[in-house]
């Protein structure tokens, strides 16, 4: 097993990194929707899904 790990160490190291900056991505895109932010940078205004991200309640 050792052995293993040692060959392979290079590969086990990326994989973690790429697990780790894709588990903090979720993570922020989690937050954001939840603070009613959408996914993108470039603002709702003129984005044919924003009422997709931001429904809007009708309880009046």
């Amino acid at each position: 097993m050792l052995a293993f790990l040692m060959e392979n160490a290079g590969t086990i190291i990326v994989l973690v990194i790429l697990i780790a900056v894709l588990t903090a991505i979720v993570i922020k895109f989690i937050r954001d929707k939840k603070k009613g932010k959408g996914l993108c940078a470039c603002g709702c205004a003129g984005c044919p899904s924003k009422d997709m991200c931001h429904k809007e309640s009708n309880n009046s």
